[in-house]
């Protein structure tokens, strides 16, 4: 049985003030993709679009999310579920750093990312 200590997890370059460690993946022999996050407000990810469904739960704090064209405040204990192929996007919002978990089906979730607005991750970049 594996068992992961989120402070010992491996950091990727993400964006500036959001910071993404990877929690669980390849790496521990599993097909799907676990990422922990630390957003600061008015920070997070531009309008986007996977190629497989994705899960963002949030722990802390609150963000500002919009998934194709239905924006909503998500709140702690709360999940923003996005299908695959659907243009989404947030913000961490309210006073506080955000901090979520972001899940995928597959091993690497953001493969095959298209970019409506933006850049990719600094882990993406080419």
């Amino acid at each position: 049985m594996s068992i992961i200590d989120h402070r010992e997890a491996e950091e990727i370059p993400w964006r500036p003030n959001y910071r993404v460690w990877s929690v669980a993946g390849i790496d521990q022999g599993v097909d799907c993709t676990l990422h922990y996050s630390t957003i600061e407000p008015g920070y997070g990810a531009p309008l986007h679009i996977h190629e497989v469904d994705e899960l963002i739960t949030v722990l802390e704090g609150q963000v500002e999310g919009r998934i194709g064209d239905d924006k909503a405040t998500v709140m702690p204990n709360q999940t923003m579920v996005i299908p695959k192929g659907i243009a989404h996007s947030f913000t961490a919002s309210g006073d506080g750093t955000a901090v979520a978990l972001a899940f995928f089906p597959c091993s690497d979730g953001m493969q095959n990312t298209t970019y409506v607005e933006g850049e990719p991750p600094a882990a993406y970049r080419k």
